[in-house]
């Protein structure tokens, strides 16, 4: 008997809702875990990172576990190569808090993409100076992780200095721990050009980042005017099958999310994928 396909969503997807209502449409759905960044849901219990405590990771963790869904990855977005001294240690600071409360939220991994050394897209991100401030920051996030059991999850994205699936096996290599691990979106790495080879970039990032993939964002992307466009899932050009077989066949179990799918296309969205996976 095959595994079942373990599906859920980034929280902030269905936008701003009283908790009692996000928890409802995740079961509507049949999500059986998120992702969750709480500034980003509920602004008004974080105003500030100083104001995250012990209170309010277990106010929101407990919520969750009741309804039956688990936090697969608490999402901390910050820019950990800022060429600002005082905001990149600002970002970590966020980061380590995370990392400190995840296991009263009832989260073991804390997820950030790398960010970027200037302001948005700069083709400075490219570099290896970009690349080695990237490692001393993660090496730094990947040690209060380790003296908190919890694990940094790193999503690398084209336009940041981890931008492809080989310089994610890099990372890895170059922090050696097991508290650090990818979360794999393959809509990340696509680019004008190399969508057209897309099954062989899928194909290489599984192949390089194996068993430490720990989660995967299922998200999908269509070109448009020269550029990468981001879609609902099933409307795009993403070649999802060999995910979902990696998923369903090599890790048993693994959690996927769906990602920058609005609740209008939802159901649609999640039926697709599901239906896929049967196939597969």
């Amino acid at each position: 008997m095959t595994a079942p396909l373990h599906l859920g969503i980034r929280a902030h997807d269905f936008g701003q809702n009283p908790l009692t209502e996000l928890t409802a449409k995740l079961c509507r759905y049949h999500f059986t875990h998120i992702q969750f960044a709480v500034h980003k849901s509920f602004p008004e219990s974080v105003p500030a990172i100083s104001s995250l405590s012990p209170g309010t990771a277990a106010h929101f963790g407990d919520a969750f576990r009741q309804a039956g869904i688990r936090i697969a990855v608490l999402g901390c977005y910050v820019n950990i190569v800022d060429s600002d001294p005082a905001q990149r240690t600002l970002a970590l600071d966020a980061f380590r808090t995370h990392l400190r409360l995840a296991r009263d939220f009832g989260a073991s991994l804390v997820g950030t993409e790398t960010g970027s050394v200037g302001k948005g897209y700069t083709t400075a991100n490219f570099t290896e100076e970009a690349f080695q401030q990237a490692v001393i920051s993660v090496q730094a996030m990947v040690a209060e992780a380790e003296r908190f059991g919890v694990t940094v999850g790193i999503e690398a994205g084209i336009h940041h200095p981890i931008y492809t699936a080989q310089l994610a096996r890099r990372l890895l290599t170059q922090v050696p721990s097991n508290n650090l691990q990818i979360i794999l979106d393959c809509a990340n790495l696509m680019t004008v050009d190399n969508y057209q080879q897309q099954d062989s970039v899928i194909a290489e990032a599984l192949e390089l980042l194996g068993d430490r993939i720990a989660v995967i964002h299922l998200k999908d992307f269509t070109i448009r005017d020269g550029q990468v466009l981001i879609v609902p899932v099933g409307q795009g050009l993403l070649n999802f099958a060999p995910l979902l077989h990696y998923m369903k066949y090599k890790r048993p179990h693994i959690q996927g999310i769906l990602e920058s799918t609005s609740e209008k296309y939802v159901q649609e969205s999640a039926d697709f994928l599901r239906k896929l996976y049967d196939e597969v």
